[in-house]
């Protein structure tokens, strides 16, 4: 099998959690590649997701680590195999691969949080806002990149609103929904997209309100998209650099911690969807 110059996260992913086995296992990669019939290179390239590796292999390779997890063996089997082309690859070449590769963890989670103290989640928002915000970056984009983006945003928003959405919940504090990005009747367009997508019933919105003593949270904006089995689940966070995804077990049971906190804190979905008309008939 050729090898792969850029493989995408998702093929990394494979990768990674076929290098955990292993090191649960307690066998070196080169063991692992003499029970495979392989040599240390090949063993590598499969682990870092230079390389693909066909079912059979996988199935193999779960058998000499001992594991016994017959949903995770599924899923890592499924990823090795899918040949999915989803509608992101048109932006292959034009926007950077993290575009693309968060785009793929959307399409594969099987539910999405979203935790956001500043915006509107990026899968609630108008075209206009994402447009505004998109925009705002320094030094500023070229048009044609800046359309493409928005262009971007708005096509992840299949996963709530295509014929095969997902569980959705967002919690929003009310910094992000008073921050006027654009002016006052955007901001109202705005606030009526949140509240029309959280009447869907795989929907859910609540809001973290100022009035709220003792929160000490406002670092902890994150997207976590579950997977097809809880050790496949993602954390998307921004980096210095880009995007971050965290995927090591201890660091999800973390996160999955931080946002069940978030969402105690915040106001019942109904009281939450009637503090969002208040706020939008105030504006």
């Amino acid at each position: 099998m050729a090898r792969r110059k850029q493989p995408t996260a998702r093929q990394q992913r494979l990768g990674s959690e076929l290098r955990k086995l292993r090191e649960a296992a307690g066998l070196k990669g080169r063991e692992a590649a003499v029970l495979l019939g392989t040599d240390s290179a090949q063993m590598s390239q499969i682990e870092f997701g230079t390389a693909g590796v066909s079912e059979e292999r996988v199935r193999r390779l779960a058998a000499h680590y001992a594991c016994s997890d017959g949903e995770l063996i599924e899923a890592l089997v499924a990823m090795a195999t899918e040949r999915t082309r989803g509608w992101w690859e048109e932006y292959r070449g034009l926007l950077p691969t993290s575009f693309l590769d968060l785009s793929e963890l959307e399409h594969h989670a099987t539910y999405y949080w979203d935790v956001n103290f500043l915006h509107v989640p990026g899968l609630l928002q108008t075209e206009d806002y994402a447009h505004r915000i998109l925009g705002h970056r320094v030094p500023e984009l070229p048009h044609s990149e800046l359309e493409l983006r928005v262009r971007h945003r708005m096509e992840r928003q299949v996963i709530i609103e295509g014929p095969t959405p997902i569980p959705y919940e967002a919690v929003i504090h009310e910094a992000a929904l008073r921050i006027r990005v654009g002016d006052r009747a955007a901001a109202q367009t705005q606030l009526a997209r949140v509240l029309e997508r959280s009447e869907a019933d795989h929907i859910t919105v609540r809001v973290i309100p100022f009035d709220l003593d003792g929160f000490a949270g406002a670092d902890s904006t994150m997207v976590y998209a579950g997977g097809a089995v809880p050790k496949l689940d993602t954390v998307v966070r921004d980096a210095p650099h880009g995007t971050a995804l965290i995927d090591s077990e201890a660091q999800l049971g973390a996160f999955r911690t931080l946002f069940r906190r978030m969402e105690a804190v915040s106001l019942e979905p109904e009281r939450s969807r009637d503090f969002i008309d208040r706020l939008a008939k105030e504006l």
